[in-house]
Parts: C-alpha cells; structure tokens; sequence
C-alpha cells in the first residue's frame, strides 16, 4: 500500500515498537509485525495485531510494573517478556 503520511512509497513488510504509559507505568512492546514506510518509517498495523498489543499491554499494566518490556509473538507463540522494577 502506499503510505498515506509521506505519499512517496509503497510500504514493505517490517516490524515496529509501541509504548504505552498510564498511572506512572510503562509497557514497551518490541517486534510488532506491520507494514513500514521505507521513506518516512510509518508503521501500519492490521486489527488483530493491534488488538492483541493492546490486550497484552492492559496484562501487562494489571501486572503492576513499573517498566515492561515485552516481544510481540504470534497468538500461538509463548511470551517473552523482562520487566524492571
């Protein structure tokens, strides 16, 4: 697709990182698949993935962290995750 912020490119499969913040904590989800502008490095992800980040950063809120960082992995995969406190 091409990429609606910059209009110079079509986007190419790559990953991205989102950070959440909410009540002094922070949840950093690293390796989310989507498609990247290769111009101007706008992320684009679809429904489910998004869907699923944020399901995984409300546990990782509900968790009482501080700092965590975790690693998207596919709805089949284990998570992997290193939290400081």
């Amino acid at each position: 697709m091409k990429c609606v912020i910059c209009k110079q490119a079509e986007t190419i499969a790559g990953t991205t990182t989102a950070t959440f913040e909410r009540d002094g904590m922070t949840v950093v989800v690293k390796k989310i698949p989507a498609q990247v502008c290769p111009n101007c490095g706008e992320a684009y992800v679809d429904d489910a993935v998004a869907s699923k980040v944020l399901s995984d950063a409300e546990l990782a809120m509900a968790s009482g962290a501080v700092v965590e960082v975790r690693y998207y992995l596919s709805p089949l995969g284990g998570k992997r995750s290193e939290s400081v406190l």
